[in-house]
């Protein structure tokens, strides 16, 4: 079991959580639907990713698959960082009112790369220990 990566999915786990809850409880309100839909879809790619970062954590004591596990749980997290953390932004932005901001959605498509590289690395690393 790679122990970093479980405590970086426990960490960005429990933080998923606390953004949901801000966001259902605090920014609802306060945001316009078009910015809390950008948001809601951060907590949800977050929380989906914070479990493919826990399966590498699992999957890396039974999948001696030298480096490919590990890249794909680096991808993982730069996926998070990149592709929610610009909605995070984005969301924050459109909710301020500062359209000069909106180009942080260009950077959202790089995390999605992350997210879709991840998924394959992990999948090869399965097939090559079949």
């Amino acid at each position: 079991m790679n122990k970093t990566f479980l405590i970086t999915a426990a960490f960005l786990g429990a933080v998923a959580v606390m953004l949901g809850a801000f966001g259902a409880h605090g920014l609802k309100s306060r945001m316009a639907p078009d910015a809390f839909e950008v948001f809601e879809t951060a907590v949800k790619y977050q929380f989906y990713h914070v479990f493919a970062l826990l399966a590498v954590a699992m999957l890396s004591g039974f999948i001696p698959s030298g480096n490919l596990l590990q890249w794909s749980g680096r991808l993982f997290i730069a996926g998070i960082i990149l592709f929610s953390g610009s909605l995070y932004l984005l969301s924050y932005f459109k909710m301020t009112g500062n359209s000069s901001m909106n180009w942080l959605g260009a950077i959202t498509p790089f995390g999605g790369l992350c997210f879709i590289a991840g998924w394959i690395l992990m999948g090869i690393a399965a097939f090559n220990k079949s």
